[in-house]
């Protein structure tokens, strides 16, 4: 693993980015930009929807990009395009072939900083979130919030590290799909996703699937939370490229001491 740098010995560079979308014709397309983030950064999150359309040719030409152009830790969890020809299983094994680390519910550390990422869902939020009554049908799509919310905070429980990074793909809160239609609030995320990041102190979290939302917002308690998806990075920062660095501060603290003040997280220029 790659030392980090003098310069940022006391924070650590975090590249994120989402619905990158890689087709049959994406080879050589995100070579560039891969190989730029490797200088930038110290670790890479891919937040979901790498492939366009689920399948593992697409996910084979993204190992191959991510494995000539990267030479910094990558961890990345599914989207929904991901699921969508049924060869997610598939999917994961060829990233992790590729050294990529594949979260789903697990836990993983980069430097002192743990990372928890699970896909999520959705069912909506606050008081219009989705509720488990009436059909089974209904209750079987609210239980699927349910068991990644379950997920993620057995992932986070995990952690021994003072710094923990929450990833996903679906959004825990309203503010980051602002901007898309609000008919379609649901479909992108759930407050249930919300309360284990709460309650484990989780210093960012990183997300994408709303190409049309706003790239930052907070959970209840504060929590940053920054919406990556590379359409709406694209759209906001036409002359950058379309990933969000955050610099996170880091410490040398014992696991059981006290914790320290959590540093806020500061957004880079990518």
């Amino acid at each position: 693993m790659p030392e980090l740098s003098t310069l940022t010995q006391r924070h650590l560079r975090i590249a994120a980015m989402g619905d990158i979308h890689v087709s049959k014709s994406s080879q050589g397309t995100f070579h560039a930009l891969f190989a730029q983030i490797s200088h930038t950064a110290d670790v890479l999150l891919l937040c979901g929807d790498f492939t366009d359309y689920g399948l593992p040719e697409e996910a084979r030409i993204l190992a191959r990009e991510l494995t000539s152009s990267v030479n910094i830790p990558v961890i990345a969890v599914l989207g929904n395009h991901d699921y969508e020809a049924g060869h997610e299983v598939e999917i994961r094994q060829i990233l992790n072939d590729a050294d990529v680390t594949v979260l789903d519910g697990e836990a993983t550390e980069v430097h002192g900083v743990g990372f928890a990422g699970v896909k999520g869902f959705g069912g909506g939020f606050g008081r219009g979130a989705l509720g488990p009554w009436g059909e089974q049908a209904i209750k079987r799509f609210v239980q699927e919030a349910i068991d990644e919310a379950l997920k993620l905070e057995a992932a986070l429980a995990r952690l021994r590290t003072t710094r923990r990074v929450a990833l996903m793909h679906y959004s825990p809160v309203r503010a980051t799909v602002e901007g898309e239609p609000p008919e379609i609030f649901p479909y992108l995320g759930s407050s249930r996703l919300e309360e284990p990041i709460n309650r484990y102190r989780v210093s960012a979290v990183f997300h994408g699937h709303a190409h049309r939302g706003t790239a930052e917002g907070r959970t209840s308690a504060g929590v940053p939370v920054y919406n990556v998806a590379m359409p709406l990075m694209a759209r906001l920062n036409p002359d950058r490229p379309p990933y969000l660095v955050v610099e996170l501060p880091i410490d040398d603290e014992k696991p059981g001491t006290a914790p320290a003040p959590l540093g806020e997280p500061v957004v880079k220029t990518a």
